[in-house]
């Protein structure tokens, strides 16, 4: 069994003279119908034995293809059915099953917790792992990380693996027929990744989820992720709606995933995520949201710290594509003292907010959470909240 591994013991220098570290993976294949030929793309890592993680409705669906391109190729597949949690359990269970049956790469098909639970299991089997997401969601399918929940869906712990998944492939197709808020909410993740980008490569302190200072390189990926999302996410949005590929999607998908991707994890995390993690704290927004949707309102509240002018702007994309802008459409109350001062404490608790360029208090990440939730009201005001509710109603 491998084991643990811990990247900032690798790249945070006793010294204080912290390198800057880029990691992505090797291959990344995106494109309409590339599932079809996942058999060819494992040639690059030499798969003949594969086990693929899978949930057995994706089985009955994307399942069918992906086992038929291996056989072609002459791949062995076995199967291993995912059960919804990406918790140590569900990992530990997948382990041990397949240790026994031989495999020399494991295939991780679906959304992020299958994705992030075969991460682990390949970890510890000590085999490559290819990832094949069916959703468009989060920045997941690149890093190489996993979050870890308990049997309550709890967050219990993050596991980081040394190398990134050797292979990425997207299916822009199955992505267009998917749910629209999926896309959306992967909008709302990808959106931090610049502007916390930003802010970490201008303090000289903060460093990266792997213990590195960030890169020239993550910071122009990053701007470019937000850049393609403000000029194609409505586009991106009506091909979903109509079950079709465009280069609006195609454009998106990659900003969700690859820029995004290796943008968050060689670029740095900071207010944006740290109020995320915090709202999801609250059982009727973990419960009833999606994690780019909090990810959305926590890089509202963080631009808010920087530029009302920005954060006006990302504001009215945020309506524009449906993602929450108010406290209200994370089903919270602006008054609830209770609630406000959990996300406020688990926030400064979170070592990512000070990443910042400046010093960040509790005082200022209250204001800050209330100043976005009122530019929020003013803004569906203003621009109605059709898309929003459209998407929390399908």
């Amino acid at each position: 069994m491998s084991e643990p591994y811990f990247p900032q013991l690798i790249f945070a220098s006793p010294s204080g003279k912290t390198p800057r570290v880029m990691i992505a993976p090797p291959r990344y294949i995106q494109g309409d119908g590339v599932l079809d030929d996942l058999g060819r793309y494992l040639s690059l890592i030499k798969a003949k034995r594969s086990a693929v993680l899978i949930s057995k409705r994706g089985l009955q669906a994307d399942g069918i293809r992906i086992l038929a391109s291996m056989k072609a190729a002459g791949i062995e597949s076995v199967i291993a059915i995912f059960n919804g949690e990406c918790s140590k359990e569900e990992v530990a269970l997948h382990k041990n099953t397949l240790q026994a049956d031989s495999v020399d790469c494991l295939i991780a098909v679906g959304g992020g917790k299958c994705i992030d639970a075969g991460k682990s299991i390949a970890y510890k089997l000590g085999v490559p792992v290819a990832v094949v997401p069916t959703l468009a969601s989060n920045d997941a399918p690149c890093s190489a990380l996993s979050v870890m929940y308990g049997t309550g869906g709890e967050v219990t712990d993050v596991e980081f693996f040394p190398d990134n998944p050797a292979l990425v492939v997207v299916d822009t197709g199955v992505v267009a027929r998917a749910s629209e808020r999926y896309l959306v909410a992967g909008m709302g993740d990808a959106m931090a990744t610049w502007y916390e980008a930003r802010v970490c490569i201008d303090n000289p302190n903060a460093m990266s989820t792997i213990g590195g200072r960030p890169t020239l390189a993550a910071c122009a990926i990053g701007e470019v992720c937000a850049k393609t999302l403000f000029e194609e996410g409505v586009a991106a949005c009506a091909s979903v709606q109509s079950k079709s590929v465009s280069e609006s999607l195609e454009k998106v998908v990659e900003a969700n995933t690859l820029l995004s991707g290796i943008g968050f994890e060689s670029g740095g995390l900071a207010v944006a995520h740290s109020i995320a993690q915090s709202y999801a704290l609250i059982p009727v927004v973990h419960d009833n949201y999606l994690h780019g949707e909090m990810v959305a309102m926590g890089t509202l509240a963080q631009v808010m710290m920087e530029s009302t002018d920005e954060a006006n702007r990302v504001a009215q994309f945020f309506a524009a594509v449906g993602l929450p802008i108010h406290l209200g459409q994370l089903s919270l109350d602006a008054d609830n003292q209770d609630d406000i001062k959990l996300i406020v404490e688990a926030s400064i608790g979170n070592a990512m907010v000070h990443n910042m360029p400046m010093p960040v208090t509790a005082d200022l990440i209250r204001s800050s959470i209330l100043g976005a939730h009122e530019l929020g009201l003013s803004v569906t005001s203003e621009f109605g909240d059709q898309a929003y509710r459209r998407l929390q109603e399908s």
